[in-house]
C-alpha cells in the first residue's frame, strides 16, 4: 500500500521533464490552470498499492476511474466504466457491462491501440488476487493490503471475460458492502496493454511512476516532492473537465500553504491549521468550506511486542491519554473527542458505549499490577498533516507528557511520509503510532475491516490485533443485506475493540477547505478526497 515511493525514480522524472512537458503540458495564455496546494508527496502513482488519500489525490482521483464510482461529494454509488450491472438472485453474480469507446491516454511513453475492454478489468484485480500473477510482485513489498482488508482476496470467487465489453465477477458468499468497495480508488481501472508493453521492455516499476489511465487529467510530469502537472483530457469520456492544466504544488507546512494561497500561488490549499479558520473566513478574497469528516485519528499500539500485548496494559495507557486536552490544543473548537473507531456519522455508529475515563492515578495501579515498570516506549508523530490529524507532533507531546504521570517515558520518532508509512506496518515496531483515516465509502465495514480484520495484519491493521471474535463478527456482517441486522453486529464490534484495547481513539475532525472565490464547483468530499474534474476557475 505505500511502496514503491517515486522520488527513487530518477530515471524516468529526467525523461517526463524533459519531453513530456514541453510537448504535452498546455502553455497557452488562454489555459485555465488551477494550482492546488496539496500537503504531501504521493508514495507513487498505482493506486491499488496505496491507502493514503493524499495519494489518491494524485493518482486514481485525476488519471484513473473504477467500474463504479461515487457521486462526487456523496457516498452514492452510480456507474462509471461499467455503464450498468445485474446482480444474480443469489447476490453471487456481479455481472458489469462496460461503456464503448472509453479511450486511454496517448503519451510520450504509451500510444494505446484500443480502448478499454473487459480485458483491462481482469487484468485490474487479478494482479492483486493471484499469487501467481507476474504482476502480483512487481515492487518489491507490495501487500496490496486495501484488496486484502477489504476481504476481496477471500472474497471473490472468480472473475471472467464475457465479451469484450462485459465482466462477471463471482463472489463466494453475498456481500453487502461490495459495489461500495469496487467504487474505492485501489478498484482503479489500469490497462493491460500498457503493462504488457512495460513488461516485455522489463520496465515493470515504470508502471507506478508514470501512470496511463482513462480519468478525466492525464499525467505529465512529477519533480519529487515539489510539483506534479496534469492536462485535461480532451477524450475523456464524461466530457473535457472546465480547466486545461492542473498542477499540485506540494507543501508540506500549514502556514506556507496558507501564505501560497492568500498570494495567489495556489486557489485552493489543504487542510488548513484549526487556528487559522477564523482569519481565512474573514478573507474577502477566499471562500471556505467545512463539514465533519468521515474521519478518526487514534494511537495504534503494536500487539504483537511486549508489554502491548497485555490487554490491561493498552487499558490502562488510554486512561491515562488526556483527549479532551489534546483535542481543545489541537483543533480548538474543530474537533471532537473519539471514543470509538467509527466516526458518528456513520450509520452503525454505537454511542452507547462509554469512553475511557481519564484517571492517571488508577492507569498507574493498573500498569504496577500488571508487572510494569520503567516502560521506555516510542510514540510515532506524522510528518504532515491530516484531516483527521492537522499536529501529529504537538499531540504526541500531549500525550508524551500524559504518559510521564503514569511512569512511562517516551520517545518521539518521525519519517519522511511514505516511509512512516512503510514502516508502521512493521510487525516489530516499538511502541505506538499515531495515524487514522477516513472512511472510503461509508459503510461501516470500510473501517472496521481495514484496521481490524485479521487478513490485515502486517498491513492496514497497524495495531497487529488478530482477534477471532471479531474477525467472525466482521465476516458474518458483510453477508447480511439488512442495513439494520448489520448495523447491531457493527455496535457489538465496537464493544469488542474498546474491551481489548489495540487502539486508544483520539478524535473525530471538521474538514475544512479554504479556496480563491475565482473557484466554482468544488465540492467536499466526506471520504476525504480531492476532485478537480468538475472544477472552474475565472477568467
Amino acid at each position: 500500500m505505500y511502496f514503491g515511493n517515486v522520488r527513487h525514480s530518477a530515471k524516468f522524472v529526467s525523461t517526463a521533464l524533459s519531453v513530456l512537458f514541453s510537448l504535452a503540458f498546455i502553455t497557452s495564455v488562454q489555459a485555465k490552470t488551477l494550482v492546488y496546494c496539496s500537503e504531501a508527496s504521493p508514495e507513487g502513482f498505482d493506486p491499488a498499492l496505496y491507502s493514503a488519500n493524499s495519494t489518491w489525490d494524485a493518482s486514481s482521483k485525476p488519471v484513473y476511474n473504477r467500474l463504479v464510482e461515487f457521486r462526487n461529494g456523496t457516498t452514492t454509488v452510480i456507474p462509471g466504466l461499467a455503464e450498468s450491472w445485474t446482480i444474480s438472485e443469489d447476490h453471487l453474480t456481479y455481472t458489469f457491462k462496460l461503456r464503448s469507446n472509453v479511450k486511454f491516454h496517448t503519451t510520450e511513453y504509451f500510444t494505446p491501440t484500443r480502448n478499454l475492454n473487459a480485458d483491462d478489468v481482469v487484468f485490474s484485480f487479478k494482479r492483486q488476487l493471484d499469487n501467481n500473477d507476474p504482476w502480483h510482485a512487481y515492487i518489491q513489498g507490495v501487500t496490496w493490503d486495501m484488496s486484502s482488508g477489504m476481504g476481496f482476496t477471500e472474497l471473490i470467487k472468480d472473475i471472467s471475460k464475457v465479451d469484450d465489453l462485459t465482466v462477471k465477477i463471482v463472489l463466494t458468499a453475498p456481500s453487502a458492502p461490495v459495489l461500495a468497495n469496487l467504487a474505492m480508488d485501489f478498484a482503479s481501472i489500469v490497462s493491460k496493454e500498457y503493462a504488457d508493453q512495460l513488461r516485455a521492455e522489463a520496465k515493470m516499476s515504470q508502471f507506478n511512476e508514470l501512470p496511463i489511465g482513462t480519468g478525466p487529467f492525464q499525467f505529465v510530469n512529477y519533480q519529487p516532492d515539489a510539483t506534479i502537472r496534469y492536462i485535461a483530457n480532451s477524450d475523456y469520456w464524461g466530457g473535457k473537465p472546465p480547466i486545461d492544466n492542473l498542477i499540485f504544488s506540494i507543501t508540506l507546512d500549514q502556514s506556507t500553504r496558507l501564505q501560497k494561497l492568500r498570494a495567489g500561488e495556489c486557489q485552493i490549499a489543504s487542510y488548513p491549521a484549526p487556528a487559522d479558520v477564523e482569519m481565512l473566513k474573514a478573507d474577502k478574497d477566499l471562500t471556505v468550506l467545512e463539514e465533519p469528516g468521515l474521519n478518526v485519528a487514534y494511537l495504534a499500539y503494536n500487539t504483537l511486542v511486549s508489554p502491548f500485548d497485555k490487554v490491561e496494559v493498552r487499558r490502562a495507557l488510554n486512561m491515562a491519554i488526556n483527549k479532551k486536552a489534546i483535542v481543545d490544543a489541537i483543533f480548538q473548537g474543530m474537533g471532537q473527542v473519539a471514543k470509538n473507531p467509527l466516526p458518528p456519522a456513520v450509520w452503525g455508529y454505537n454511542d452507547a458505549i462509554k469512553d475511557d475515563v481519564y484517571d492517571p492515578v488508577q492507569a498507574k495501579l493498573i500498569l504496577q499490577k500488571a508487572g510494569v515498570k520503567n516502560l521506555a516506549m516510542k510514540v510515532w508523530a506524522m510528518p504532515v498533516s491530516r484531516p483527521y490529524m492537522p499536529n501529529a507532533r504537538r499531540t504526541a507531546e500531549l500525550i508524551q507528557a500524559d504518559f510521564a504521570q503514569v511512569g512511562v517515558s517516551v520517545e518521539i520518532v518521525s519519517y519522511e511520509w511514505g516511509e512512516y508509512l512503510k514502516k508502521a506496518r512493521d510487525r516489530d515496531r516499538d511502541g505506538a503510532v499515531i495515524l487514522g483515516g477516513t472512511s472510503d465509502n461509508g459503510d461501516p465495514d470500510n473501517l472496521l475491516s481495514y484496521f481490524f480484520s485479521c487478513s490485515s495484519v502486517g498491513g492496514s491493521n497497524f495495531s497487529n490485533w488478530c482477534y477471532q471474535p471479531l474477525d467472525t463478527l466482521l465476516q458474518m456482517a458483510r453477508t447480511l443485506s439488512d442495513q439494520d441486522e448489520r448495523a447491531k453486529l457493527y455496535e457489538k464490534a465496537q464493544v469488542i475493540i474498546k474491551e481489548q484495547a489495540p487502539i486508544a481513539s483520539i478524535d473525530h475532525s471538521m474538514v475544512v477547505m479554504p479556496m480563491s472565490k475565482k473557484i466554482s464547483g468544488y465540492v467536499l468530499d466526506p471520504l476525504g478526497s480531492h476532485r478537480f474534474d468538475g472544477v472552474d476557475i475565472a477568467e
